[in-house]
């Protein structure tokens, strides 16, 4: 008898990111993260990059089409519910991406990354922004830390009411939108603690959850971006539900840190111990 499989194993997530040869960030540690979660994942490649855990030395955005071309066509044979996406390259590939997503029902987690944490910007800004503007159209969630989002807003931000004021800005301005992820990371670096939101639409208000945890002190933490966006989006696969995702998401962060804090791999910014997580979904 042929064995009917569960709801979660017959889903797959789309990762749409570019690629790091080093295999710390992107496209290679969005697949990390989704299989040491448990989920199946696809990737759709948006760049090319030259970086190891020193920075980033260069980058070569591919053609908007083929993005499109990738998506399409897994879309179209894979049962993807959720799709996470995460460094664009340029605003035509942003659109291109979301003319792709254009009749996409599942989940959309956009993980806006706009620069590298050496500051190497890794999306070319235009004037209008429009692929861009419309991809944001198509999110249910957004998982920027603060730079991001101060740059989504055009607003210096430097306190978590700033931050949160910001999101909610956000919430308005792109009505499919259903809750941001704010990585605390960058606020208040000096202190001991570190405190993520979840900001949720709710009719009058947003609602606000927080997660506090002791900030693990480490070199090791090349793609903690990437890899936070993708256990959100895998954990919300598992579980199909923003709060839960958000804290598992938190709690997997925090056993990939403190795991990762003894491997010496480059001679930089080193990577995060993915292969290493072991832990309930």
């Amino acid at each position: 008898m042929r064995r009917v499989p569960d709801w979660h194993n017959s889903r797959a997530i789309l990762s749409i990111a570019g690629s790091d040869p080093s295999g710390g960030a992107g496209i290679q540690a969005d697949l990390k993260t989704f299989t040491a979660i448990g989920v199946y994942g696809g990737a759709a490649l948006t760049c090319l990059t030259t970086q190891n855990s020193l920075g980033v030395s260069s980058c070569l955005p591919l053609a908007p089409e083929f993005v499109k071309k990738q998506i399409q066509l897994v879309l179209s044979d894979l049962p993807v519910s959720h799709v996470k996406t995460g460094m664009l390259g340029t605003d035509k590939i942003a659109g291109a991406i979301a003319e792709a997503l254009y009749n996409f029902a599942g989940e959309v987690i956009c993980d806006p990354v706009l620069t590298a944490s050496d500051g190497h910007e890794l999306f070319r800004q235009t004037k209008r922004q429009t692929g861009l503007q419309a991809l944001l159209n198509t999110a249910s969630v957004l998982t920027p830390n603060l730079p991001e989002l101060a740059i989504l807003v055009n607003n210096k931000l430097e306190t978590s009411q700033d931050a949160v004021k910001a999101a909610t800005v956000l919430l308005a301005r792109h009505p499919k939108l259903r809750a941001i992820v704010l990585t605390g990371g960058h606020l208040r670096e000096q202190a001991k603690e570190v405190e993520d939101f979840l900001i949720l639409r709710q009719d009058i208000s947003p609602k606000i959850l927080t997660a506090k945890h002791a900030r693990l002190i480490t070199s090791n933490t090349h793609g903690t971006g990437c890899t936070f966006a993708s256990a959100f989006a895998a954990y919300h696969l598992l579980h199909g539900n923003d709060q839960d995702a958000f804290f598992k998401a938190v709690a997997f962060m925090d056993t990939v840190l403190r795991q990762s804090a003894s491997l010496a791999l480059g001679k930089g910014k080193g990577p995060l111990a993915h292969h290493l997580f072991r832990g309930k979904t």
